[in-house]
């Protein structure tokens, strides 16, 4: 039986520590601060893909993640009860004018190629509904691969089928076999100091949870804002991106301006209550892309970082390609994702 220690309960430690358990590893999860205490304890949760056209080896990882995801919450959250709060519902986002749909109208055709049968991208009627953004044409982008979760009931789920197995997050404990760090803005700020440029940087972000049932709705992206009507009856709005800011954890008028977007785009929201106001960094690497592999100069040490705005999206094919590498030896990880692409 191989031994796996992960250190950090965010989205990447907890699925590849789920990945690992599943395969019959003896699996022990570290964090100091407890589960998703960092920026996996967000409100968002949106699981959208990358525009198609451009296609590289993100986007294609990105999508066959994406597919993944179903089968894989659902495997979670049968294993311990808790409720992830996925659901493949989709995606509207608005056309402003002429040169929105001429754009729109080519990726619907690039999509044909490069999503084949999985999912459409298409334009359409702005539906007649009150869960619709404001769209000048009236017309609006709808794609059948984007999904949602609750950020924080996924990771409740992960961790209550863990718990299953036996695994428990301990704030501390000795390396116990082959080591994956997992560990987010403090991983990343580690690894910088050791090497004469820097390896990534943490980026802050605001979001908010509204009182607004909308459930089973598909999501909205408007105006560089996620609405997120989430399985629990509220609505997650966000976020921000603060390379620049004092202090990590607290909120201020840049969530308001968020919020105000959110109304303008989604007239249903003006009077839905703000339920939770939320701050946090998340760890984005030197290459935008998530950095996975063997930590170089340390035997049987590992990494998972560098998830930013994509992290949940990413988790499923993330856990299967590091439990590849660190059961198996088997290396799935794509170029641009690799550790050493960002030193």
């Amino acid at each position: 039986m191989v031994e796996i220690t992960v250190r950090g309960a965010g989205i990447f430690g907890l699925s590849v520590a789920w990945a690992c358990v599943r395969r019959g590893a003896r699996v022990q999860v570290v964090d100091p601060h407890g589960p998703a205490a960092g920026s996996s304890g967000g409100l968002v949760g949106a699981l959208a893909p990358h525009v198609p056209e451009n296609w590289n080896a993100k986007k294609a990882f990105q999508l066959e993640s994406l597919l993944m995801a179903a089968r894989f919450w659902e495997e979670v959250e049968g294993a311990g009860g808790g409720l992830s709060g996925y659901k493949r519902s989709g995606r509207l986002q608005p056309i402003a004018d002429e040169a929105g749909l001429s754009l729109a109208l080519g990726r619907s055709e690039t999509a044909k190629d490069l999503w084949q049968d999985h999912a459409t991208w298409e334009v359409t009627p702005a539906p007649k509904t009150t869960w619709v953004p404001n769209s000048p044409s009236g017309l609006v982008i709808r794609d059948t691969l984007s999904a949602l979760i609750h950020p924080r009931h996924a990771c409740d789920a992960l961790v209550r089928a863990l718990a299953v197995r036996g695994v428990t997050v301990t704030s501390d404990a000795p390396d116990r076999g082959r080591t994956l760090w997992a560990t987010g803005v403090a991983g990343l700020e580690e690894m910088t100091a050791a090497h004469h440029r820097s390896i990534g940087n943490g980026v802050k972000g605001q979001a908010a949870l509204l009182q607004h049932d909308a459930r089973g709705a598909p999501q909205i992206f408007a105006g560089g804002v996620h609405i997120i009507p989430h399985l629990d009856g509220t609505v997650g709005v966000g976020s921000t991106s603060e390379r620049e800011y004092d202090a990590p954890d607290t909120t201020d008028a840049l969530l308001d301006e968020v919020i105000a977007q959110a109304h303008a785009a989604v007239p249903a929201l003006k009077e839905a209550p703000v339920i939770t106001r939320w701050a946090g960094v998340r760890p984005r690497s030197r290459s935008r892309a998530p950095m996975l592999g063997a930590w170089p100069d340390r035997q049987d040490h590992f990494i998972a970082n560098g998830g930013f705005k994509i992290g949940f999206g990413m988790a499923p094919k993330v856990a299967e390609v590091m439990a590849d590498l660190m059961l198996e030896g088997k290396d799935a990880i794509p170029d641009g994702f690799r550790v050493e692409d960002n030193l």
